[in-house]
């Protein structure tokens, strides 16, 4: 494996550039970790990812801000009028007057939401001024403290259901921002290995031409001396047209493919040389254990106790849209009106206000029964959809962590071929050059050396691409022992 890793890194850059420039001096080669690393900095995807992780971040402040204090400034200021306005007299009659006037308020109020019982708390001050310009006249009315609650009754307390599923909603989210990075790193390694693997054929190809040549010179040597026909030596010539053509359409697949990779990287479009990657480290890993970082680590684990939520919370608001409802309302609080702004101040007049507003269908023939109806049966569904999504995605992780094991092996397996294909080959290509086999028996020496260097890189893509898939469904190094959502 070691002496194939060599012999392939020497050729990789002569197979994509003309053979005028094959020695010329070539870039350094790019490992995967390498490709993985600048794509995750700087491609489209991993933007997008970032971009919607930050979106999440601040809708979980926004949601935090709703239980904090909120102070606002309010008033209108100025309130000009200048106008003809109808007044009724006391006789019934109606004349209009000239109407010049200014009335500006201005007030500040502190809220507080209470999430357990969904009311609203408020302390406000304010103060109004009244501006007669045709009377000369002045009034200052202020309110120097109010304190107001309001209390729903039977309504939705959408605050006490935000509390449950806001947080879980953002807890899914910074794990679905791992997990994106992580299947985006098992995208690259696909798009990686397909470069390389046509770079190998494009290798191979190049190789295919230099070894037809030399036997197609010593089929000419060959033929001038009687001991080769006619037949052999078209097939000769036909077999050296055939890897030209190979070697053409496997350069030109190469520039493909390495153009789809740096597409998806962002990487710019030059050429590229990448090196081929050792096995994976982690040979094997228990389905058991697997499974158990799955269920801790992925944003499923999470997803799924926050629909569970919303299916209740869709339930709770279903029930709180319909029956008796009622809104509690009290105000407690000191006002005074004066012609000058400090006389106010002097003597405030207590006020208070409570009021009670409720609504309570009689008749709705049937609608409140249907519309808890739907949210129950809908939320029955919520858990079923749950419950077999759940056990799909734990097959889906037992699966992939048990076929790591055999992939790996699959990779030793190639390996070994390939290395006794390439023996093979030299062998027949030796013997064939004092004639004791056949042309046939050399062609298909050199068709299975090909095929197995191809399937020894098809075997290392399988590998990398499940241990990328394996980190994605668990979020877990099992190289490190590590997880790789921060905080765990």
């Amino acid at each position: 494996m070691k002496r194939f890793s060599v012999l392939l890194l020497a050729g990789l850059g002569a197979a994509l550039a003309p053979a005028a420039l094959a020695q010329t001096s070539l870039p350094a080669p790019v490992s995967l970790p390498e490709v993985i690393s600048q794509a995750l900095a700087q491609s489209a995807v991993a933007r997008q990812a970032f971009t919607t992780r930050e979106t999440s971040y601040w809708q979980y402040r926004a949601y935090q801000a709703n239980y904090r204090p909120q102070l606002a400034l309010q008033g209108t200021v100025p309130n000009f009028n200048r106008v003809i306005t109808p007044v009724v007299q006391p006789d019934g009659t109606t004349d209009f007057r000239a109407v010049r006037i200014n009335n500006a308020n201005v007030g500040l109020t502190l809220t507080q939401a209470v999430g357990p019982t969904g009311a609203q708390v408020s302390v406000s001050s304010g103060v109004q001024r009244f501006d007669d310009f045709n009377r000369r006249a002045r009034l200052y009315n202020t309110q120097p403290i109010g304190i107001g609650i309001s209390q729903p009754i039977g309504r939705f307390n959408s605050l006490r259901w935000d509390r449950k599923i806001e947080p879980l909603r953002y807890e899914e989210s910074g794990r679905q921002y791992v997990e994106e990075r992580e299947t985006i790193a098992q995208r690259i390694t696909e798009l990686y290995f397909d470069v390389l693997l046509q770079q190998v054929n494009a290798e191979v190809a190049r190789q295919n031409v230099e070894a037809n040549e030399e036997l197609r010179r010593l089929g000419q040597e060959r033929f001038r001396l009687g001991r080769l026909s006619e037949s052999d030596l078209l097939l000769l010539e036909l077999n050296v047209l055939g890897a030209r053509k190979a070697l053409g359409q496997a350069r030109l697949d190469a520039e493909n493919a390495a153009l789809s990779l740096q597409t998806y990287t962002g990487q710019p479009a030059v050429a590229l040389r990448l090196s081929v990657p050792a096995a994976t480290s982690v040979a094997a890993v228990a389905p058991d254990q697997a499974l158990a970082q799955a269920r801790q680590n992925r944003r499923e684990t999470v997803a799924f106790r926050r629909r569970l939520l919303q299916a209740e919370s869709d339930v709770a608001q279903a029930k709180g849209s319909t029956g008796f409802q009622a809104t509690l309302q009290a105000n407690l609080g000191y006002v005074n009106s004066a012609q000058n702004f400090w006389t106010t101040y002097n003597n405030p007049q207590n006020q208070q206000q409570v009021s009670l507003g409720f609504a309570l269908p009689v008749v709705d023939w049937g609608r409140q029964k249907s519309v808890v109806k739907t949210a129950e049966l809908n939320r029955r569904q919520v858990q079923q959809t749950v419950a077999q999504e759940q056990t799909s995605f734990e097959q889906t992780v037992l699966t992939q962590a048990g076929q790591l094991g055999s992939l790996q092996e699959q990779l030793t397996l190639a390996a070994q071929a390939d290395s006794l294909a390439q023996r093979r080959y030299g062998i027949a290509q030796a013997t064939y050059k004092v004639g004791r086999i056949s042309l046939t028996d050399l062609t298909i020496a050199l068709a299975e050396k090909d095929q197995a260097k191809r399937a020894y890189i098809a075997a290392l893509r399988a590998c990398w691409v499940a241990h990328y898939r394996l980190r994605a469904l668990t979020l877990y190094d099992f190289a490190l022992q590590q997880p790789l959502v921060a905080g765990k």
